[in-house]
């Protein structure tokens, strides 16, 4: 499992300079930095792409006025080209690692960590309820793993497995739970926020960028951790 920490900020780093400004993600942005990271698409090529949508937005502001690219959504289209072009460009397999050596970054001791910062989160949510008691299992179910990560060095791709389950089932709790005019305030802002780009984007991105959209904002609401490994603190 390829080590991004990183994956996120760089990024945005990234995005900022080629913007020329301190511009914050939105929501939608981080939704959309999710669908790359689940979907494998590696760092180099999503810095490639927004390198390559800058360009071209640059040669068009020389000979007409247009508007600044406020999001990253813009650089769609350049990232899947960049991946595609990394794809034909690679050649031969990257060398196998030791597997009792853990990643760079996934050692016991940390995961253990992350996996207690999480259980302690999920208890002190503001949850009522069926929520409440899906939080109060999983609090468990973390403190467990992280007792067992300690014990033994863990299977870092079965762990991510689990914690991918977890996170599914909380998402689903939360949609159930979650009053129906909440919701469909969240869609309607995803919607709105997506409008300028849709023209850049194929059916199914869409639906997963409202759907990433929609699981990020109700983290946000009930303070919710994300349990993936990805999301460990660097420090």
């Amino acid at each position: 499992m390829e080590n991004y920490f990183n994956y996120f900020t760089e990024i945005e780093e990234h995005f900022q300079r080629r913007r020329g400004s301190l511009l914050l993600l939105s929501t939608l942005d981080w939704a959309l930095i999710e669908i790359w990271r689940e979907a494998g698409v590696p760092l180099e090529a999503v810095l490639r792409g927004i390198d390559a949508a800058f360009e071209k937005h640059e040669a068009r502001r020389a000979h007409a006025r247009v508007r600044r690219v406020n999001g990253l959504a813009y650089c769609t289209q350049e990232v899947m080209t960049a991946v595609e072009e990394m794809k034909e460009a690679s050649v031969g397999a990257a060398p196998a690692r030791d597997s009792e050596t853990p990643a760079p970054g996934f050692e016991a001791e940390r995961i253990a960590a992350h996996l207690e910062s999480c259980a302690a989160e999920l208890q002190a949510a503001s949850l009522i309820g069926v929520a409440r008691e899906t939080a109060e299992e999983m609090s468990q179910r973390l403190r467990g793993l992280a007792i067992g990560a300690r014990t033994e060095q863990p299977d870092v791709e079965e762990l991510e497995r689990t914690l991918t389950v977890l996170e599914e089932k909380l998402f689903a709790t939360l949609l159930t739970t979650t009053p129906e005019a909440d919701l469909a305030a969240v869609r309607e802002q995803a919607s709105r926020e997506l409008a300028p780009y849709r023209r850049r984007m194929q059916v199914v991105q869409i639906r997963q960028i409202e759907q990433q959209f929609l699981h990020k904002r109700l983290l946000e609401k009930y303070r919710l951790p994300r349990m993936s490994l990805f999301y460990m603190s660097q420090s």
